[in-house]
Order: structure tokens, then sequence, then C-alpha cells
């Protein structure tokens, strides 16, 4: 089969590789049909975010496709649509995952947009369930909206969970984007002021795949009990902290990585995805946004558009 392997130069060669094979009674294989770009990516074309133990060495978070191989008496048979989470591999004609990691396509859905959902939809739902233990009525931040985890993080904040929802977003037209998505509040990241927005809106939970200089201030707003998740650190690892905070305000700063869990705890979090947001997916009350379809070959182009932030939602790649 082929995959888009990356080369020494960082550059992306579809090219044979071996065939992945299951093992055990736990493996399925699939047809991959769409897979999505994830900002993970870019990191591991870096040369900084290498995939977990056991996944093939190319890119590739999340996919969708037919059932080609599965136990005889699983969840699945052969011919199913399904869309799965991956530890990497989704680049590629085939892959093969834990049946746990297999969700069955949303009724009504195309493989290229249910090929964006495994990855942010589970990682929002980890984060703002799960870690950030989010209720009803709560305010919620999301640090960058327009994104496919924003969107994603804002739909299941409103919609699910009954959460106001904050986000900061790259321009006053990504604010009325995310505002028409489910967002309350919006502001914009080179012409507003972020802390005085939250100190006016104080989040009881964030979601930051941004850090900075400016992560200490904003954690500084939240009220009593306030729950701030890292995601990762774009615009830079460093920042000023008062710790008297934490105590006096008992705050919780959380890491919290979906790629490093084991796939019996991503099995859980799936299930849990399925039984919370399958039902508003299938009534359309929300769906995915996807905002560029491209065929594979074509994957240099859809990681520029990522890495320059012009997307707003997902970015899919086609596998024909």
């Amino acid at each position: 089969m082929k995959a888009m392997c990356i080369d020494e130069s960082r550059n992306f060669v579809w090219k044979d590789v071996d065939e992945p094979v299951c093992h055990g009674d736990f493996d399925v294989k699939l047809k991959v049909e769409a897979c999505a770009i994830n900002r993970a990516d870019l990191m591991q074309r870096q040369g900084i975010y290498a995939p977990p133990e056991g996944w093939p060495l190319w890119p590739g978070l999340e996919c969708a496709g037919e059932v080609l191989e599965c136990p005889a008496n699983g969840r699945f048979k052969v011919g199913d649509k399904v869309c799965a989470l991956l530890g990497g591999g989704g680049y590629a004609e085939k892959v093969v995952v834990p049946a746990g990691m297999c969700m069955p396509i949303p009724k009504g859905f195309e493989p290229w947009e249910a090929a964006g959902v495994p990855e942010v939809y589970a990682t929002a739902y980890l984060n703002l369930k799960i870690v950030g233990e989010i209720k009803k009525g709560e305010t919620f931040f999301i640090n960058g909206g327009e994104g496919g985890l924003g969107v994603a993080t804002i739909q299941l904040a409103k919609y699910v969970f009954g959460a106001k929802v904050v986000a900061q977003v790259a321009s006053d037209e990504n604010g009325e984007f995310c505002r028409g998505v489910g967002a309350d509040v919006t502001v914009n990241r080179f012409t507003g002021d972020l802390v005085k927005t939250l100190s006016e809106n104080p989040p009881n939970v964030a979601i930051d795949p941004v850090g900075g200089p400016l992560m200490g201030k904003c954690i500084a707003t939240m009220p009593y009990r306030g729950r701030w998740i890292s995601l990762a650190s774009m615009a830079g690892p460093e920042t000023t902290l008062d710790v008297n905070l934490l105590w006096r305000k008992n705050l919780r700063v959380i890491g919290s990585t979906l790629r490093s869990r084991t796939s019996a705890e991503k099995a859980q979090i799936l299930d849990g995805l399925v039984r919370d947001v399958w039902p508003a997916f299938e009534s359309r009350k929300f769906a995915p946004f996807v905002h560029k379809v491209l065929p594979i070959a074509e994957v240099e182009e859809a990681h520029r558009i990522m890495a320059s932030g012009e997307n707003r939602g997902k970015i899919v790649l086609e596998v024909k």
C-alpha cells in the first residue's frame, strides 16, 4: 500500500510501505477514505512530536473509511463505515486500529465529514467533561476559537454542557464566525484586551493550546475552583503566575494530552463521545465545520493552510 511519509528533508513523499497487519482479536483494518489534518501533524513533521510506540511513522491522528478486516464477534463487520482515532498513520491507504478506537460514522455523514470528528471532538469531550468537569451554567474559555478544536469545544460547551462560551480569535471576521458557531463573547487577539474580557467573564474552565506570556494574567481572572487546561504552547512556553492565587482560589492548572493516553482510556472517551454527542450530530443540532477538502496529493497545501492560521474548522484530505 501507499502512505504519505516524511523524508529526511521534511518533505512529503507518497510511497510504498508495508501493509498493516491485524494482531490478536481486537484490531480492525480500515480502507482510509479520508483523513484530517491536526496541528500535531505539523509538529511531527518538524521532528518534535513523535508517534507513540507501535504506530506508523507517518502522520494522521484521525480518519474515516470502510472496515476491511475485524474480529468475528466484534462490534463491527466488514463493509461498515467508521471513523477512528489513531496514534498515527492516517495519511495512508489503509490503517490498523484497536476496535475500541473506532466509532460508527454518524448517520447522514459522508467520510470526508466524519474524518474530522475523532481527534478534535474526543479532545474537546475529554477536556470539557472528564478533565474540566464542566457544569451547566459555568463559563468556558477557548483560546483559539476558529480552528477545528475551537469549533468543537464551542459546540460541546454550548449545546451539550450548557455553558456560556468566551473565545479568543485572530480577526473580527473570525469572531463573527465563532458567534455563529455558538460563542457568546469573542475577543480579537490583536486588537482586543483578553485579560479585560476574561475579568468581565471569569472562566470556570479554560482550554488553552496557546500559552505564552499572557497565560498567567488570564489564569488570575478565574473564579474560585477554576480549571485552566493547557494543551500546548504555540505562543511560547513561559509565563509568570502568582502562585498564591492557586491556593487562595483553589485553582487547578492542568496539563492534558489525548495522544499519550492508552488505547483503553481512549476507548472510554470515545464511548462517552458517541453516547453524548452522536445524537446531536445525527439531528444536525450542530456539525463539524470543514474548512476545505483536498486530495491527499495536496498535503503540502493543507499543511500550509493550517500553519498560516487561515482555516476555520477542519482541513480534510481525501484518499482515492
